[in-house]
Parts: C-alpha cells; structure tokens; sequence
C-alpha cells in the first residue's frame, strides 16, 4: 500500500520547484509568472500573493483551463506548505501545461520572509450564499461581486425601463442605486413598472422603487432623488460620484441634457428606448464610442416622436429592453464581454427579431467632437422645439 508520504516523494520528483526569495524575485521582475493559488477559500481570505488566482485544489482541474487557457504561461503554485501544491502541479503538468513551478515552503514560508501579502475584502457567509452563482462564473467570481457590491449606478427614471433595471442590478448586488424621478405611482404605470404595485397609488415613485430594491436586497443602498433632471439638477446629482448611468427617460430634453453631462463627466450610460412593439438599446461610453448627439444631431418634430403616453406600449417590452440595460451596465461595472458601445440594438417584439445597427463617433459633434462647439448646459427644451439657446 502506498503511503501519502510515498505519494508527495513521488509528485515532487516529476516536477520543479522554487524557494520564496526565488518567487519573489520572479514577482518583483519585469514579466512575473502568474501565481496561482490552491488553497482553501478560509486560508485565502486571510492572505495571499500579490496578484495571484484563487484556484482551490478540488475544483483545480475543472477550472483552470477557463482561467489560464494559455499553456504555455508560466505558473508558480502554492499552498500552506508546499505539499497540496506539488500533487496541483503535477496535475497541471498532466493537463498539458508546460512552465508550471511549484513553491516550496508555501505560503508559511513566504510569510515568514517578511515578504508582502494581501488580505481580500471579503464577503460575508449570507452574501456568499445570495451571489453563489456569481461566484461560479470567471468573469464575475468573488473579486466581480466585490465590485458590483462597490459600485454606485443612477437609474434615471422608474418606470418602464427603470423597473425591471433597477431589480436586477438590485439581485445582482450593485451597492448604490440612485433613482432619479419626479412623478408618483399612477395605476396606468402598474401595465408595466414591475417595480411599483397597487398599494402605492399616489407614493413618489423614487419612494416605492426604494421599497422594493430594500425589500428585495438589503445590501443596496437607494438614493432617491425625487425631482426632474434638468440643467439646475444634473452637476448637484452627477456630484455623488456615479460609475454608470441607466438612461430610463421618455422625453428628447432630459435625453440630450444627460448626453452632454455623461460627455463632461466621462459617464457611460446605458440607453433604451420604447415604443408600442419595438425597441432599442445601446451604450454612449464616452472616449470609446459616438455620443447620443452623434446617433441623433437634432431631434424628430413631436408628431413624428409621440411619448408611449400617446401612442402605447406593450407592458413586457420594457421588461426586455430594461433588462438589457442592466446587463449592459453589469458589464460596464465588472469590465467583462463587449458592450453595446458602437452599435444600436433594435428589438420588434412583433416579429422577436434582433437587428443590430453600426454607429460611429461623428468627428463633427458638437459635444464630443474634435472642436466642440457646445461646452456648457443649453436650454434643452429650446433645443428640442427647433430653438437651442444657451441656459442662463
């Protein structure tokens, strides 16, 4: 029978190893290996290597061709002691890859050089268990979800579109929401506005949409901002330091007063768009994209432009089209997949058809153009009825 013993002898003669001033240097150079680190989650959280992955060893194998799908990078493993690495090791040198080194000495003996570490901010056992999915996913995982629990997103407007944005960036876990609104509950909102029920006829909207993103996650935090986004408003709101904007309005003024605002400020923002069956969604990521103006250089005459009060909306496309916004602003946050920056994305719930449209940054723009010639906030409504004038 062959003992454990037996077996690590065995490991550590198939594979290299590096003492902890060795790994130091390696990390301290001009291309370091990637560390990567199999240790249980209670011993990551209470330190690790600068930079290194959390890969612990029984799930190892599953997970390492999604995180390091490059065989031929160079890895240093380690463990406590140096001994559950080696057999993670020779695994990775079994699975193909071809620089793997493990530490001998481990973590212990890294500590006990004096040399740095770094202990996670780390989430509790109950959030654990509220974003067990995230945690699964590689793109999100603990260090994501540490992210969307930090980040702080405005959602202008709740209705259609706020409603479902704002429960799903409320169950993903973003740790600020501010809302934006300056209308009560109606029961002609109730069609759609998932985020409002009967009960609160007549509440702020901002107040009823905190009721249910509390109700719903305790880990968010609702800023409600009971009043109309205008020229008065926007710097006061933008001041609190928001990281994405979900753009849920309905009127071309606010539309184009938050364009310029996200330009000056350097916010992306998430747009959508309703109307009876079709809608429409897309990222204005300024530096990385063509602007609102750039989409739309003035806006259509009202009657060729009628508001879903005139002329209807199907209750679940906003569902559709607001989730989409909250995907979108998801990934602005955790910096994963590719956004809808460049591309306007048009639905007809008629048909269930997806098209996609190109769009450019417009070099002439007035706001994020070469020579912008709009600088300061105009008076928007002027400028939707054919008339722009600057805001005194």
């Amino acid at each position: 029978m062959t003992t454990y013993r037996e077996l690590l002898t065995a490991a550590k003669a198939e594979i290299e190893e590096i003492s902890t001033p060795e790994a130091h240097a390696l990390l301290e150079g001009v291309d370091p290996p990637l560390f990567v680190d199999v240790r249980l989650t209670e011993e990551w959280d209470e330190g690790h290597l600068p930079g290194a992955i959390h890969l612990p060893r029984n799930n190892l194998e599953s997970r390492v061709e999604t995180l390091v799908p490059d065989r031929e990078r160079a890895l240093v493993v380690y463990c406590g002691s140096g001994a559950r690495s080696a057999f993670a090791s020779k695994s990775l040198l079994d699975l193909g890859y071809e620089n793997v080194v493990n530490l001998a000495g481990g973590f212990a003996d890294w500590k006990r050089n004096g040399y740095p570490f770094e202990t996670p901010v780390t989430l509790s056992a109950a959030q654990r268990s509220r974003y067990a999915r995230h945690l699964l996913i590689p793109e999100v995982g603990e260090e994501g979800q540490k992210r969307l629990l930090e980040s702080r997103v405005l959602l202008i407007g709740a209705g259609g579109l706020g409603s479902p944005a704002a429960l799903y960036l409320a169950a993903a876990g973003v740790g600020t929401l501010g809302i934006v609104d300056p209308d009560v509950v109606d029961d002609s909102n109730l069609q759609r506005q998932i985020v409002h029920s009967t009960e609160r006829l007549g509440e702020p909207k901002v107040d009823s949409a905190r009721r249910t993103v509390e109700a719903l996650n305790p880990d968010v935090e609702v800023m409600p901002f009971q009043e109309r986004l205008d020229s008065e408003s926007v710097e006061r709101i933008l001041a609190h330091g928001w990281d994405v904007i979900v753009d849920g309005t309905d009127n071309f003024p606010t539309r184009y007063l938050l364009n310029d605002a996200s330009v000056w400020h350097d916010i992306p923002v998430v747009h959508g768009s309703i109307y009876r069956f079709e809608g429409q969604a897309t990222v204005f990521h300024p530096k990385h994209g063509p602007c609102y103006r750039c989409l739309y250089p003035s806006p259509p005459p009202p009657e060729l432009a009628p508001s879903c009060a005139e002329g209807g909306v199907l209750g679940v496309l906003p569902g559709i089209v607001g989730s989409l916004q909250a995907s979108e602003a998801i990934k602005l946050v955790l910096g994963a997949g590719e956004t809808l920056a460049g591309r306007l994305l048009l639905f007809d719930a008629l048909a269930t058809t997806f098209d996609e449209v190109t769009i450019t940054r417009n070099p002439d723009c007035p706001v994020c153009g070469d020579a912008p010639t709009i600088t300061d906030y105009i008076d928007y409504v002027e400028f939707c009825s054919g008339n722009a004038v600057h805001a005194t």
